[in-house]
């Protein structure tokens, strides 16, 4: 669990990516663990078990300290600085990078299940050492889970983390070769938990692979939070924010600054109260107080990017007229007893489902709701220069319908991004009759926000750097104001909560950027499943079906959370180890059944993880009124972690009730039964987090994968040869 999530947040930041590259990472995890897990059906034939787990605990403790370094250190190598990376790289780069652990530990699940069954030759105490060996794995993700999120992440880089996986593992390997007297692997065992140690005082790795990823810079400060890894570099008085591998902002960039201020200000240069939803601490906080009335509210969701830009920007949020709040954007609009005439959400592009939350019906309608009348709201959508692909077209599309759907005026206005302006009072105020055809429209009206923002900024004394007449003269033309007006005038789907489409639209843009063919490796990688599940047994099949269930779900109730609550991040160990300690007690629970007809028993638990599947979007529902009516993280925790339990429990009845019912040895059953698991959870893992829910909505996920479910408790009912 604990280099899982160390992995996943080093991989999204190389990658510099998304929900895809957490599929993509996830997927890939999952299925190499079952890869592993297969292998190891052969170990039940192993006369000392035992001593093949030593050299496989001291891999575990080895291999991940290697891939957080290589991670670090060669992606440079292999990409060009900078380099976007797309689909088919990130995932053989992943494959590669994550097989040598994760084949390492599946095997060593199933080399476990073998050596506590090997004395055991009923078939209820053989399916009895898988179900012990499901606890116990899911117990270990449990204290690692809560061990990182509230503990260790809080104290330690990502490197002090794995040194404390190693040290347990260590001692592990170190206590088995002990009772197994086997003198060589103890003393191996004793090495390299010398050289941990020497290694932990003598050299900082994360100092030193930070140095080497971020060459040419000087790094100034580097350090986690629960939101993310957080890298600050120098160069030449410049610094540059980043986090999990994404570009926040940098320092001297007056440019990106005065835009995402001044286009929204320039509508209502009056304006007293403002409210700045993120990126305050690049600058923009204070360039809205070069308005003289204004006073500004501003709301950061990670205090470690407040401690650290006053650190690094002195003065940036010093003035008196600047109120710093930390906390959820969204979940401030829903409490605040303010009301704004400006508000403006400096947020990342909707590149993830995360930053999706500030483009969505729901969003506009609390931004709404906290507004005076005729208040502006401003967002950023997306780069813009002078093309507009098919891509970028339903990206506008869905989001001017969304922001119709709520505000009476919008207003896209093309600078170096394009920005969107909404309002029920008016915007863009001076306009000019244009006779003849104009994007096919005779007698349109141009509006000429240039000089409005140019004769609004004189007029409030302001002096732009960069945002000057011939700067707007060049950026807000007709033409491109046509460009970009056009994909707004056609029919769009409105971007919601739980139906992310604009999130899906901008995957589809990003994909687009790389010239890549998907056909022949989607059609290879759907022969092998279909070949896969032609082969499998049904009790193979109802495991499959709960394991896919197993990620859908648990990637719904992540996004239900962030949805209610801002970011997952910090709740992610706590949600993911609920599931697993309801993994951990559904597969105790289940050997109460084991004596009983295991076959009609299996039945029942996946066709209930059905009936869940089929009840969440309406728990997610009620869990929104709770959190309209109570509006606490904390009571939201409690409920969510009690809605991750019941699945986790369900789908750890099902593994050794599908050990008792197909039982042929603990080590071939383990493996099989592992792979099905795995290779199910991979697939909803993928499918889910980069396709399915922004194509088609979180109903309709959850109502796929109830029928699957379905199909596989019903083949457990049907009569033998049926």
């Amino acid at each position: 669990m604990m280099t899982q999530l160390v992995l996943m947040r080093e991989l999204l930041g190389a990658l510099s990516g998304n929900e895809m590259v957490l599929g993509i990472v996830l997927a890939n995890w999952l299925l190499l663990t079952g890869v592993g897990s297969a292998l190891g059906r052969t170990a039940g034939r192993l006369k000392r078990p035992l001593t093949l787990m030593v050299v496989g605990l001291i891999l575990l403790a080895v291999l991940p300290i290697g891939s957080v370094m290589a991670v670090r250190t060669l992606r440079n190598v292999v990409f060009a600085r900078g380099e976007m990376i797309g689909v088919t790289p990130a995932v053989v780069g992943c494959f590669v990078l994550l097989a040598p652990y994760c084949l390492v530990s599946g095997y060593l699940l199933t080399l476990a299940c073998a050596a506590l069954g090997r004395n055991r030759k009923e078939v209820n105490q053989g399916a009895a050492s898988i179900g012990q060996v499901y606890a116990l794995d899911s117990a270990g993700m449990v204290v690692g889970g809560l061990g990182f999120t509230f503990v260790l992440i809080h104290f330690l880089s990502h490197f002090g983390c794995l040194y404390v996986s190693a040290w347990a593992n260590l001692l592990s390997a170190g206590a088995l070769a002990l009772a197994e007297r086997r003198k060589v692997l103890l003393a191996g065992a004793g090495v390299i938990a010398g050289a941990f140690a020497g290694l932990t005082f003598a050299i900082d790795l994360d100092e030193v692979s930070t140095r080497i990823e971020h060459e040419g810079f000087r790094v100034a400060f580097r350090g986690n939070s629960p939101y993310g890894s957080l890298v600050v570099t120098e160069s030449a008085g410049q610094f540059n924010f980043i986090e999990n591998g994404q570009m926040l902002f940098s320092t001297q960039n007056p440019g990106a600054v005065e835009e995402t201020v001044h286009y929204a200000m320039a509508q209502r240069p009056g304006a007293w109260r403002v409210l700045l939803v993120g990126g305050g601490v690049s600058g923009t906080a204070l360039e809205i107080l070069k308005y003289r009335n204004a006073r500004v509210d501003y709301v950061e969701l990670d205090p470690l990017i407040i401690d650290v830009g006053r650190r690094f920007v002195p003065g940036g949020l010093a003035d008196g007229g600047i109120h710093v709040i930390e906390g959820d954007g969204r979940s401030f609009l829903r409490r605040a007893s303010e009301r704004y005439d400006v508000v403006i959400a400096d947020v990342p592009e909707p590149a993830t489902s995360q930053a999706n939350r500030y483009y969505t019906r729901e969003f506009f309608q609390e931004v709404k709701r906290a507004m005076n009348d005729g208040g502006v709201l401003c967002v950023p959508l997306a780069p813009y220069e002078n093309y507009v692909s098919k891509e970028l077209a339903c990206l506008i599309g869905s989001a001017h319908r969304t922001l119709k759907d709520v505000f009476r005026n919008v207003l896209i206005v093309p600078g170096g991004k394009l920005f969107l302006l909404a309002s029920d009072g008016d915007l863009a105020v001076r306009t000019v009759k244009r006779t003849g055809v104009f994007d096919g429209i005779t007698n349109r009206e141009v509006l000429e926000v240039r000089s409005l923002i140019a004769d609004r900024l004189e007029g409030a004394g302001i002096q732009p750097q960069r945002l000057t007449r011939g700067y707007l003269d060049g950026m807000i033309t007709e033409d491109r104001m046509a460009d970009v007006s056009r994909p707004a005038s056609q029919e769009a789907v409105a971007n919601t909560d739980f139906n992310p489409v604009l999130y899906y639209y901008h995957l589809l843009q990003w994909i687009s950027r790389f010239k890549e063919s998907f056909g022949l490796l989607g059609g290879a990688l759907l022969v092998v499943l279909a070949a896969y599940l032609v082969r499998i047994r049904r009790v193979e099949l109802a495991v499959f079906t709960a394991g896919f269930a197993a990620s859908v779900l648990e990637v719904v109730l992540l996004l239900g959370f962030q949805v209610l609550y801002g970011s997952v991040y910090n709740r992610l160990g706590l949600i993911v180890t609920m599931f697993m300690a309801g993994l951990g007690a559904g597969s105790l629970a289940a050997k109460v059944t084991l004596a009983r007809r295991g076959r009609r028993d299996l039945a029942a638990v996946v066709l209930a993880l059905a009936v869940y599947a089929a009840a969440l979007p309406l728990l997610l529902q009620g869990a929104g009124r709770l959190e309209e009516a109570v509006s606490s993280a904390a009571a939201g925790s409690a409920v969510f972690s009690i809605l991750a339990f019941v699945p986790g429990a369900l789908v750890g009845m099902a593994f050794p009730l599908a050990g008792k019912v197909d039982f042929q040895g603990a080590s071939l059953t383990a493996g099989r039964l592992y792979a099905a698991d795995l290779v199910g959870a991979s697939l909803g893992a993928i499918l889910v987090s980069t396709l399915l829910i922004p194509l088609i909505g979180v109903t309709a996920v959850c109502l796929v994968t109830a029928g699957l479910n379905v199909v596989g408790g019903l083949a457990l009912l049907m009569k033998r040869g049926s």
